[in-house]
Formats: C-alpha cells, structure tokens, sequence
C-alpha cells in the first residue's frame, strides 16, 4: 500500500488487524470558497417559483374622478349608498389595491454550475471531514473518537435494528453526537412552522455506504444521522449551509471506491468523464507563515541589500514630449522623417 493507512474498526468498536490506504481524494486543497458559492447555487436550484396574482388588487369596477373637484385622480370605487363607495382603489398607496411592481415568475430562478467546479467543491469538503479541528469546529462532539477518518467494517450495511445502530455508535464513542441533536430541537421560529416543518434539529454523523443491505433501515430512525451512498455524494449534506467539517462514518468498501470514483494524483477518475484530482499550486498554503519565516524576513531585511537599494543610482525620467533625443530614441523612425523634412527645407 501506497501513503499514509487507515485503520479500520469492527462492530464491537475496536480495531482489526487489516488496513487500507488513505484516498487520494483527502489530500486536495481545502476551498471553502469554492464550496460555499457552489452550495449556494445548488440551495437556489431547489426554489420553487412565486409571484402574487395579475388580478390582486384591481378586482374592483374603478375609475378617476378627474380634476376640479379638489381630490386626487387616484381611481375611486363606483357606486354609493356603501362606505365602500369613493374610496380609493387600484393604487398601491390604497387599502386593498396592488403590490407596487408585483413579484412575477419568470425570475431568474436557477444558476447553472460548472461542473469541475462542483467536483472540485465535494473533493475539497471530503478532505475537510479528515480534519478533526474542523469537525470540532463545525459542533460535532468527536472528542473521543479514535481516529480521523473513522472507517468501520463492512458488517455495517448489514445491519437491520436500530438498536444495533445505536450500539455501534456508542462503541465508536460517536452517540455523544447524537445526544446532541437531541437536545437541539426545537420549535422553528416564523410561518414555517404552519407548513409542515414545526420542529428543527442540528445535524449528526454522516454515515457512507457502497451497498444498502439494510444499513439505511438500521440508521433512518436516528435524529440527525443521514445516509449517502459512495457514488451520489451530495455536497448540500457533505457540507450543510456551505460550510466544511462534516462528521463522517465511512465503511470500508465505500472508502475503497473513492480512488475510482475521484481518481488519484497519477491516474484519473475511471467513474467520471475527463476528471483528475486538482493539483495544489503551494505545498504549505498559509501564505503568512511563509511571510513571517526567518529565510524571507532574512532577505527582506538584510542590512547589505537595505544599502545597496538606498545608494542605488536611479536613471533621471525625461519627458520625450519634450526632449528630441528621447522622443528618437523611443521611436528610431522619427529619425528618418525629421531627415526628409530637413531636404525638403
């Protein structure tokens, strides 16, 4: 095996004795820009078009009074005998008349997405979740898990019960994390909570799987825990709000894919068209440590150099506008032409 191993744990939550490479995949460059205006565009796919109605406001027989009487021109209901009657209708400055520029459907609604950009947006957010300190940053309680990646065996898509789900998070020491869901939810605040979506809750693990022998049954019932097959990883769960740092369960096979499935640093993908692991342009990216290190600040402060550039001799600036020699020297042509009109004098 080639780079750094993973270990693999078992049901009962220790560790087997076999282990497998680290994806490539975890070694691209972390882009949180990338990944949060990519989420951002995908969550403005997922609107559903609205716009108030062409008649709202104007079903009403109305019309201007005209000018003379000492009134506005705004349209006034027809009829009388009603209070009805002469008040003010249609304008958006009265009771019961339109919107002022009302909303219509055909919005620009949807963005489209680069594709590699989308790639790029998922590998970059599955190398995050291989960083504990982002994890825990992100809110998840992994404080005692064993290791990052977490990987389990491939016994875990097998699984049927939830009781035996909750039994394997706990001997992973993951079950903290869903305490904390528990604890979370709550009532929505505003109208959403009038159109089936009462309660709100945080996020918990991410469990991924190659093959659903019944994992998803096992797992479905846990608040939080949601499921994704290796082959449709979605980004808006990779990554919720656009933001990296996802707690992931891996199984084994489903880890085991992800070399075919994004390729490597000397092959491409053989599961995607025309797609290879994008190349890192620094092997140390925080730029202000490479500024604050003591070979550049060394250079930049050198008392010889400091000297050299202070009694350095700079050339004179000449305005060729103004000076023959320069404007020539700047355009050898003028050259000739100052000639011939010489002759021609």
């Amino acid at each position: 095996m080639a780079g750094p191993l993973v270990n693999v744990y078992m049901m009962n939550g220790e560790r087997s004795d076999n282990q497998i490479s680290l994806p490539s995949v975890f070694k691209t460059p972390i882009r949180p820009d990338i990944i949060s205006k990519v989420a951002d565009e995908m969550r403005k796919n997922t609107r559903q078009p609205y716009g108030v109605s062409k008649t709202a406001g104007v079903k009403v027989s109305a019309h201007s009074w005209g000018t003379g009487r000492a009134m506005a021109r705004i349209p006034r209901v027809s009829g009388s005998g009603t209070g009805r009657a002469s008040q003010g209708a249609y304008g958006n400055m009265c009771r019961g008349g339109h919107m002022f520029g009302g909303t219509k459907i055909f919005r620009r609604w949807y963005r489209k997405i680069n594709l590699k950009q989308k790639r790029y947006a998922i590998c970059s957010a599955i190398a995050a979740s291989g960083v504990s300190s982002l994890v825990m940053a992100k809110g998840h309680r992994v404080e005692e898990i064993p290791e990052f990646p977490l990987v389990v065996d491939n016994d875990v898509e097998n699984l049927l019960r939830t009781k035996d789900a909750v039994n394997l998070l706990k001997k992973l020491n993951a079950y903290p994390d869903v305490e904390k869901v528990i604890d979370t939810k709550r009532i929505r605040p505003g109208r959403g909570k009038m159109r089936n979506r009462r309660h709100v809750l945080r996020r918990g693990p991410l469990v991924i799987y190659k093959e659903d022998n019944g994992i998803t049954k096992a797992f479905r019932n846990l608040p939080g825990v949601e499921l994704l097959p290796v082959e449709k990883l979605n980004l808006r769960v990779f990554a919720p709000g656009g933001h990296v740092g996802r707690f992931v369960i891996w199984t084994k096979s489903a880890m085991e894919t992800l070399d075919a499935l994004y390729g490597t640093w000397t092959s491409p993908s053989s599961m995607k068209v025309d797609w290879n692991l994008p190349q890192p342009i620094m092997s140390i990216t925080d730029l202000k440590r490479i500024l604050r290190s003591e070979e550049v600040q060394s250079a930049v402060n050198d008392p010889l150099t400091m000297k050299s550039r202070a009694t350095e001799k700079r050339p004179r600036k000449i305005n060729p506008l103004k000076n023959k020699a320069q404007m020539e020297r700047l355009n050898p042509q003028l050259i000739a032409i100052h000639k011939l009109r010489g002759a021609k004098k």
